[in-house]
């Protein structure tokens, strides 16, 4: 599997990217103040563009009056020297919500009601559908 991940292939190629992107990205966070590292992704690298990805946009203005000081230290690292600059985006960052979940309650006394309507109806549709309301009540 060793041989697969560093060898020739596409593969092997996807995972140099990918470590070489990574070691991108901890070299400037450690070039950022705290607070604003965090926010910074590195989201590729296109025509000697780095591609700097942030949460927001306020964020985003900040890394805009860094960008020279952040290029100079990037091409302080090996394999970086022909980035010509950044391309910056933000992409929103959303937990997924799980919808509220609402439970209902039917009195014992409604079903009671529910059941007596049932009863006095003629239409079976409506007769078993009161009847199937009915029964989901608090026990």
């Amino acid at each position: 599997m060793s041989r697969l991940l560093e060898g020739r292939g596409e593969l092997g190629s996807l995972m140099r990217t990918a470590r070489l992107i990574e070691r991108a990205q901890e070299h400037l966070r450690a070039h950022l103040p705290a607070e604003l590292g965090e926010h910074l992704y590195v989201g590729g690298f296109r025509q000697g563009r780095l591609t700097l990805i942030t949460d927001r946009a306020t964020w985003l203005t900040r890394l805009r009056y860094e960008q020279p000081r952040l290029l100079k230290r990037l091409h302080e690292l090996a394999g970086f020297e022909a980035v010509s600059g950044f391309d910056l985006k933000v992409r929103p960052v959303r937990p997924p919500k799980a919808p509220v979940r609402q439970t209902r309650h039917l009195p014992a006394r409604a079903a009671d009601e529910l059941s007596s309507c049932a009863a006095d109806v003629d239409d079976p549709r409506l007769k078993r559908a009161l009847e199937r309301l009915a029964s989901h009540a608090e026990t």
